[in-house]
Parts: structure tokens; sequence; C-alpha cells
């Protein structure tokens, strides 16, 4: 299988030239100084008219130009339509009418998350001309707190398995290592996030598609809570296997990113009613005396290659630098593996099994074998699922009376050259399907535990390692709080790709 990338973006820049002036170097570097500030700090200057969202956008476009052809991260461009935005933001600014808290944030929104008359293709050729008419309720928050939408971001199709690429616009390559995998599904948000083409980003996570991406990009992913982002409309409304979250270069604009997506909301029957106020506040905390669980390969259940494992071994000693107390430990996650593919394959049943029986040559094979497991299902699988994750919820539960956070791998690989759908082997042990490699990531989602994807190192070969920090349920604010001060003490997530216009690494 080929999947190189194929600078879907250029074929987006007549509409943003139009409108948009031309900069020269000076100006450019200044631009994208612009473009890798802090999330808070921009709308901060914004809603401060020390800056107009104008000037902001025009200076993540110009870059999305200049960069995203080698990336093929932003896939569809809508550079007209958020001009007017912003212009209508600076008009409000100026007569002294309140913003919200994201003004003038450029976002491109996940291809597989619905916008209102801007393309949406699921990364299949089925829906290369869907145009919904409505925003999904988690882009509907974002665009109600006044971040600027201009256009959408690669996915793998129907976001399944965590590499990133499709038939239609084809792969999107990691800004670190161009000829490396950025990840998926939100591969096309955190390869934008990292190259500095955007400064938040949504995303959706099932088996990983927040977490791998963000480690494989150097960025910040939550899988939050289920109920934390309310979904609507969905199909499985009281599920609580996939989530949606935010993504940015920073645990604490995830945090504030997080603190518009959340919120009760009638319509999502498991919408957990807490203020999401307490994310926007400083994330600073005394960690002394916490209890860190390192799990470098979850109790020998999952394979995991020697120099991620030797990375993050190095990176874990920064807890007990902030006074923590580290032990070896790991919850037992027996049955975990089971439930998980279980469950995601009778969703996948649910969600294409019409689209298997009428268009079976238009999905990719991994797509094909994961819709056929879950219609060869019967209701003692189900049952048997069901039943193996109440018992892992407990024991869960159980574990994390004795400590406050479990820390492991985000993913069991670096990113892996982006010809390969997903890796055959991990430290030689064969990986026979598009999800054994991602098991790291999936064992934890099905528990229902807040994760969090934070830089965790490089390897010697400049690769990004994600680790990932996992708490107690609903426990997403300690989680954030525990990320933070990792980040702050590490200084990782600071390391910049060298990807710039017509610069390739390899």
């Amino acid at each position: 299988m080929t999947t190189q990338p194929t600078g879907a973006g250029a074929s987006h820049r007549a509409s943003a030239d139009a409108s948009k002036p031309v900069l020269h170097e000076r100006a450019e570097r200044e631009a994208d100084e612009l473009c890798f500030r802090s999330a808070r700090e921009l709308a901060n200057d914004v809603a401060a008219r020390r800056l107009s969202a104008t000037e902001v956008l025009h200076a993540h476009l110009d870059r999305v130009e200049r960069v995203n052809p080698a990336l093929n991260a932003i896939v569809t461009v809508v550079a007209d339509q958020a001009l007017g935005q912003a212009r209508r933001l600076d008009d409000r600014a100026a007569r002294g009418e309140p913003v919200g808290p994201l003004a003038g944030l450029p976002i491109a929104h996940k291809d597989t998350h619905e916008t209102e008359g801007i393309r949406t293709t699921y990364g299949s050729g089925l829906y290369a001309e869907h145009f919904p008419d409505s925003d999904e309720l988690a882009v509907s928050r974002i665009r109600q707190a006044d971040a600027i939408t201009f256009g959408k971001t690669n996915v793998p199709e129907f976001a399944a398995g965590s590499h990133t690429f499709n038939r239609i616009f084809g792969t999107t390559a990691n800004p670190y290592a161009l000829g490396r995998s950025a990840g998926g599904s939100s591969g096309g948000a955190a390869a934008a996030l990292a190259a500095g083409l955007q400064p938040i980003a949504d995303g959706s996570d099932m088996g990983g598609s927040l977490r791998n991406p963000a480690s494989f990009c150097n960025v910040v992913g939550l899988r939050p809570s289920p109920g934390r982002v309310p979904s609507y409309p969905s199909m499985w409304p009281w599920s609580t296997l996939s989530v949606q979250g935010p993504m940015a270069r920073s645990v604490s604009d995830v945090a504030f990113l997080l603190s518009v997506m959340a919120g009760d909301d009638p319509r999502s029957p498991i919408a957990l009613t807490d203020n999401p106020s307490a994310f926007a506040r400083p994330l600073d905390a005394d960690l002394t005396g916490v209890r860190v669980a390192w799990a470098p390969d979850l109790g020998a259940d999952v394979a995991v290659d020697p120099e991620v494992r030797a990375v993050l071994g190095r990176s874990v000693f920064a807890f007990a630098d902030l006074g923590c107390e580290v032990i070896d430990a790991s919850p037992d996650l027996s049955g975990a593996d089971e439930a998980f593919r279980t469950l995601r394959a009778w969703q996948f049943a649910l969600s294409f099994g019409e689209l298997l029986r009428d268009h079976r040559l238009d999905l990719k094979p991994s797509l094909v074998w994961n819709i056929e497991q879950g219609l060869a299902m019967d209701a003692d699988d189900i049952a048997r699922a069901e039943q193996l994750r109440a018992r892992l919820y407990h024991r869960v539960r159980e574990f994390f009376a004795g400590v406050d956070i479990l820390v492991c791998p985000v993913s069991q690989v670096p990113p892996f050259p982006v010809e390969l759908e997903f890796p055959a082997e991990i430290d030689g042990q064969p990986q026979a399907t598009y999800l054994d490699w991602m098991r790291s990531a999936y064992v934890i989602s099905v528990t229902g535990c807040p994760a969090l994807s934070v830089p965790g190192g490089f390897t010697s070969g400049g690769l990004p390692v994600g680790l990932q920090i996992v708490g107690p349920h609903r426990q997403d604010l300690r989680v954030l709080q525990v990320g933070h001060a990792f980040e702050q003490a590490t200084g990782y997530g600071k390391v910049r790709p060298r990807v710039n216009v017509g610069e390739a690494n390899s």
C-alpha cells in the first residue's frame, strides 16, 4: 500500500490569495511567531484589541499556504468565509461588545465533525461532496465562543485506524519527520497544531484517536471522561466508548478549550453536569505526596518498543522531582482487550453495516474486516463484553484507591513509516491487525478513565514519544494539573518541528 502525502491544501490557495496580503521574509517570521503563541494569549490579545482577529487569521492562512503542502494536514480551506467571521468579530470588539473566550482563534475542525455549509467527507469518497446543514454540538460550542472556522483537518476513512490516510486526500505527514505517520484518527489536527497551522483543535477518541496523534506529533490531547464533552447528534448516545475532546500545543490550552467544549446538554443522556469553568483557571498545583504508578507495559499486557520504554523510563523521574511518590504498579486490565474489540466491532456494525452492504468496494479492507466482525456477533458476545467491562471498572476503581495517577506509554511505537498501514511487529511480537499496536491506548479507553497524552521525550532519531497520564473516573482536572506540572518540568512540548517551506526531514 502506498500512502504518500498529496499536498491537498495547495488546491485551496486561490480563495486565500484573493484577500490575503503578500508577506515578505521579515513579516513571515513575525507571523510565524504569532502562529506559535498560546491560544490563551492570542484570545486575550484579540479581546483586548492588541491584535485583530483578521490579523491572526491572515498569519495562519499564510502559514497554511506555505507549510501545509508538505504535510497535507488541512484538506479543506474556507478562507473567504473565515475572513468574514474575523471581520465581524473585529467590528464587534471595536464597538465595545463582549466577545467569546476563544475570540479570534483560527481552527480547522476534524473532517468527521459536521460543519454547516463546509464540506465534511469523513475521509470517504462516498461523502466527497457532503455539505452538512448544521454544526454538530462540539463545533457549535467552539464557534459560539468566537473561534474562527477556516477549514477541516485530514482523517483516516471514517476515522478507522490510527494512521491518517484516505483515497480522497492521501496521507498526512508528521511535521517532525515527513516520511513518518502523524497518527490518527485526529492526525491532521495534531500535525496542524505541531506545525503552527492552528492554535487549538477538536478531536475524537475511541481507541486512541486523540492520544496517538498527539504522541506522534509532540502535542497534547485529552480523552476526557465520557459525558464531559457531550455529543450530538450521535447514533449511540448512551455509549461511553467514543468521546470528543480538545487538542493543543500545551496542557493549559487543552484545558482552556475543554472549558468551552464541556458542559451539560439535554440532548446527551450521559452529559456530565459539572460547571466547566474550572478548566479555564490556572492549572498550577502542588504535587507533593501524589502517588504515581508507572506501568511501562501495563502489567506485561502490551508489547512496547524498547526505545519508547527507555525514553519514558527517563522522563518519569520528573515526577519524583515534583515531590511525587513513584511506584511500579499496574491495574489488572484482564478482559479489557476483549471488551474493547467486541464493543468497537458492534458499534462499527451499527454505524457502517448498510455501507458495507451497498458499497463494499468503496471501503478499505481493514474497515470491512472490523464491520464484519461486528455483524458476526450475537447477544452472548455483547453480554460477555459488558460483564468484562463491569468487572474491569471495579478493579480500576479499587486500584485508584491506592494510587492517584497512572502513567504509561500512549503509543507502543514511535511514528512509523507513512507507507505502512500499521506496524507489523513490536519488539519481535507480531501485530496481526490494524488494532493490535494501539493496545496501550484502547485498554485505557474501555476503563472510562480520563487520559492525557503529553510530550514525553524524543527517540535518538528525534521522533516524539508521548506519555499517557490516566486518572480516576471523572478526575479530568487532576489529570490536567499533573500533566501541566510534568510539561513545565520537562519542556519537551517546546521543541518545535523543523518543517517549513520546501524543507523535508526523513
